[in-house]
């Protein structure tokens, strides 16, 4: 059987494991070894261990921050360390943000093992803490996201209470993703807890506190039209990097409400553990398939017929943010969207349902009914979650009237098989808050 000894390596790193050497009390788990750890004890961020990376605004997910390798944004306070950030004002009340991002490329690299931070994060909308990793040589199969990334921590400001872990891959950009919530108004901006993964060759493992809550072994890489052999692109070595993001695609921008006097991310430890082998003779799972109705409709509770809870992501899903509010029921074999405020984007009051087995080359009918209290217009689609919401059947607008009207539309899928389509009804950001009634939703392979 195939092995990756990585015996080598752990001898090599042994002679790193002093950062915070003078803390006895650091717990081991049963098959690793520590092999390098910073418990940010000193006065100041080492730089044997550590890179400031600097960066102007906008470089990426059109963040606003500019990250400095200024004291002010980084920094060691009582042993944990800080990045810090700031709302900066000039003259002519021109607003800028800075904050601290550092990582470990060239320093401290790593394939495999299991990495343990302890960290809290700030509160307040727009911001968008991480604990990540990336490829210490980014072209070795190709520019993100086909070269890889590993997200241990994401938390967005105005959700302080959820923490995501995912990794990203693929051509075009695929991901898998987990998340844990926080029970009882319980948040991660209240006190210090423990994000941690155990990357294998062909497994990811996610834990909060030592709670596992996701696992995944799918994912794949091209380059070129041509895949690449399982487990690639994570069977090279990544950096850890850590940073405290303001505003972006995904968080939004920080608001009068976000208190920039408390924007820290703070991280007590940062430990990694590897074993003495890993077995790399993986094997990539194969994709598990969801099984039609009986009538051969893809999508399950087509009809209504059953009630079900819209908040299990089993089935039928609601779905209400940025600025989007509306309440929704199943009545009398319908779904009926009940809108306060229709938002700033179409998915602001949005009603879905994934896990719809998407294969390439076949050809796909979609039908449903739909009207409404008022005439409006409403948005549907058939995408990707588990890639970017990439669309398989495109965003198509209809026109909605007083009377139940049934809509056809038939589409060739594409892509790559996907066991994660997601059918999608989208009432945000159409100008008018009447109700919406769904009902009799097929999604059925034509021949």
């Amino acid at each position: 059987m195939r092995k990756l000894i990585l015996l080598l390596t752990a001898l090599l790193m042994a002679a790193c494991v002093t950062a915070g050497a003078e803390t006895p009390d650091i717990p081991q788990y049963e098959g690793y070894t520590l092999v390098w750890h910073d418990e940010f004890d000193g006065d100041t961020l080492d730089k044997a261990d550590w890179n400031r990376e600097v960066r102007k605004a906008g470089w990426t997910n059109n963040e606003l921050q500019a990250y400095t390798g200024s004291d002010d944004n980084i920094f060691i306070r009582d042993g944990v360390l800080v990045l810090k950030a700031i709302r900066h004002v000039d003259e002519n009340g021109r607003v800028t943000y800075t904050s601290g991002k550092v990582q470990t490329q060239d320093k401290h690299d790593f394939l495999y093992g299991k990495i343990v931070v302890r960290a809290k994060v700030p509160q307040g909308q727009g911001l968008w803490p991480a604990i990540w990793m990336m490829p210490t040589r980014e072209s070795y199969y190709g520019s993100w996201p086909k070269c890889g990334e590993i997200d241990i921590m994401e938390i967005l400001g105005h959700q302080p209470h959820i923490t995501y872990g995912t990794i990203h891959f693929g051509e075009p950009h695929a991901q898998r993703q987990g998340s844990y919530s926080l029970k009882g108004g319980a948040t991660f901006a209240d006190d210090f807890h423990e994000f941690s993964v155990e990357w294998e060759p062909g497994e990811f493992r996610f834990y909060v506190d030592d709670v596992l809550y996701y696992t995944t072994g799918d994912w794949y890489s091209i380059s070129a039209g041509n895949e690449r052999a399982y487990p690639a692109p994570f069977d090279q070595t990544f950096f850890i990097q850590l940073n405290l993001a303001v505003g972006g695609t995904w968080p939004g921008n920080p608001d009068e409400t976000t208190d920039f006097d408390r924007a820290e991310f703070e991280i007590d430890y940062v430990r990694v553990y590897q074993k003495p082998e890993y077995d790399t003779n993986v094997v990539k799972p194969s994709q598990r398939y969801r099984e039609p109705e009986a009538d051969g409709n893809l999508v399950h509770n087509g009809s209504f017929a059953k009630r079900e809870s819209l908040k299990d992501k089993e089935n039928w899903v609601f779905y209400q943010g940025e600025g989007g509010g509306a309440n929704v029921t199943i009545l009398r074999g319908a779904a009926v969207i009940d809108i306060r405020t229709d938002g700033t984007q179409p998915h602001s009051v949005q009603l879905y349902q994934a896990q719809v087995p998407m294969r390439q080359g076949q050809r796909y009918r979609v039908t449903f009914d739909a009207w409404a209290e008022a005439e409006r217009t409403m948005q549907v689609a058939i995408s990707g979650p588990d890639r970017g919401y990439i669309r398989y059947f495109p965003d198509t607008v209809v026109n909605l009237t007083t009377e139940q009207t049934t809509y056809t539309f038939e589409f060739t899928m594409e892509a790559a098989d996907d066991n994660n389509g997601r059918i999608e009804f989208n009432m945000g950001n159409s100008g008018s808050v009447a109700t919406v009634r769904i009902t009799n939703v097929r999604v059925e392979a034509i021949d």
